[in-house]
């Protein structure tokens, strides 16, 4: 493996809808570049023509299909996503961010019992060509107080409500462990500059680790 590529780094961000991801990811890339990496941010579903189209499918369609259906569009679009994009910035040494990974798809797809959450990993290794995160990181917040945050339509998974919600969240949190070698749970039910203080500190203890 050559220099560049063991300064790689590949992280993945996640929490139900509403807990402040995009603002933490934002952040989370100006500290990085702060230290010398190069970073690129992607988001699952989509970061890839084919991922495009697939998330229009699944997030904002009204179409109405089985859990495994939903689960097979969301691996397809992550396997492209993995080979056009983050597979081949990795090999150049960057550090790439994303926005949720296969932690979600199992969790989202594995509510209701439907599908078992130890066939979609099985499933989602084999689609990711066994690419796993570096760090996950999990914002938490109850789904109620995340809920009153979104402004706008809600999508497909919004849209179930809020006791879906809290039952997605309370997977996120049995499922984490699987996501990385490395996982940290941030408070998210707190102001945005003390969420970027505890992120900050956990990735500054994953770094000096790793």
């Amino acid at each position: 493996m050559s220099q560049q590529q063991k300064q790689s780094m590949f992280i993945s961000i996640d929490g139900i809808d509403g807990v402040g991801k995009s603002t933490q990811i934002q952040r989370l890339t100006e500290y990085l570049e702060g230290r010398g990496r190069e970073v690129m941010t992607v988001r699952d579903p989509g970061s890839s023509e084919v991922g495009g189209k697939l998330r229009k499918l699944l997030l904002e369609s009204d179409l109405v299909m089985h859990r495994r259906t939903e689960a097979m569009l969301f691996m397809a679009s992550r396997c492209e996503m993995v080979e056009a994009s983050i597979r081949p910035e990795l090999d150049r040494g960057l550090t790439v961010i994303s926005d949720r990974f296969l932690l979600a798809n199992v969790v989202y797809q594995s509510i209701g019992g439907e599908v078992a959450a130890e066939e979609l990993w099985q499933l989602g290794l084999l689609a990711n060509g066994n690419l796993r995160p570096d760090f996950t990181i999990l914002f938490d917040m109850p789904a109620a107080s995340a809920m009153q945050r979104i402004k706008g339509p809600t999508d497909r998974m919004e849209s179930r409500g809020v006791e879906y919600m809290e039952a997605v969240r309370q997977q996120f949190l049995t499922q984490l462990p699987h996501s990385s070698d490395s996982v940290a749970v941030v408070n998210a039910d707190q102001s945005a500059d003390a969420v970027t203080e505890e992120m900050l500190a956990r990735v500054a203890e994953f770094l000096s680790n790793a």
